[in-house]
């Protein structure tokens, strides 16, 4: 622990100088994070003709903004980072040095924050001029919980993406299950619709899958739907989920390294 304390801040000005050297392919993986923005020229002409629930034109307008801004910050593409390593066979060069490939790749991902924010920014102050100070989160307990929410969010999907990653060494290629999460993700998060508008049933699931603590939770707490009790409850189940997904991770790393031949190499 004392050696990663040591090297992270040099990882992360590494990771930062990476990320500005190849701004132009961080734009693209940006660009692919725009489906609230489609989703809410949708909803919003939808809700015109009256509201879904509690959700109006205002409050899809807030939502699907909140949700670029989340989705924005906590993205993560280490799988696909790790399948092209493994598949290159250039993984066997980050497992001669002393520190973990899972410390270096969330330095290199955490590195990228900065950048991405400054398209975030923006939008979160779209938000705030277009929903109207009603649909942000104005208690001061909950507003200072909204860091937290993030930080959980982008934990489990670096950590879930590090699992799938890991798979390539075992199936030489993880993108077709990490794709599947994905779609998973797309309707079990409220990345495309709003969970509380999706069947009783479905969301109750939602609530036990990590996929709404990814984007949905966060979101939520952003608009203010979330109070104090809830967003409590969120931040222990993002806990707890991100604790599981450290063990799965590191299992899953241990049983790929005993498959791992550096084919690509």
């Amino acid at each position: 622990m004392r050696r990663i304390l040591k090297a992270y801040p040099t990882l992360l000005r590494v990771g930062f100088a990476e990320a500005v050297a190849y701004r132009a392919e961080l734009v693209v993986w940006m660009l692919t994070t725009t489906m609230p923005l489609v989703m809410l020229a949708l909803w919003t002409a939808a809700a015109r003709e009256g509201p879904f629930g509690r959700f109006g034109e205002s409050e899809f307008v807030a939502y699907y903004l909140a949700a670029l801004v989340v989705r924005t910050v906590t993205t993560s593409w280490v799988v696909w980072q790790m399948n092209e390593e493994i598949r290159l066979g250039t993984l066997s060069m980050r497992l001669l040095r002393p520190l973990h490939p899972f410390v270096a790749y969330s330095a290199e991902h955490l590195a990228a924050i900065p950048l991405r924010s400054l398209i975030a920014l923006p939008v979160a102050i779209i938000l705030l001029a277009t929903a109207g100070k009603e649909h942000i989160a104005r208690d001061p307990v909950v507003v200072a919980l909204v860091p937290l929410t993030f930080i959980g969010s982008w934990l489990i999907t670096f950590l879930s993406g590090a699992t799938m990653g890991s798979l390539a060494m075992i199936t030489k290629r993880s993108v077709g299950v990490w794709e599947i999460w994905i779609g998973l993700f797309a309707v079990m998060s409220g990345y495309l619709v709003p969970l509380e508008l999706l069947p009783r049933w479905l969301s109750a699931i939602a609530d036990f899958m990590p996929f709404r603590y990814m984007l949905g939770f966060p979101v939520e707490v952003l608009i203010g739907m979330s109070d104090r009790a809830a967003t409590l409850r969120g931040l222990e189940a993002q806990g707890a989920m991100c604790l599981g997904l450290v063990l799965l991770a590191g299992f899953t790393w241990r049983a790929g390294l005993r498959r791992f031949e550096a084919f690509g190499a």
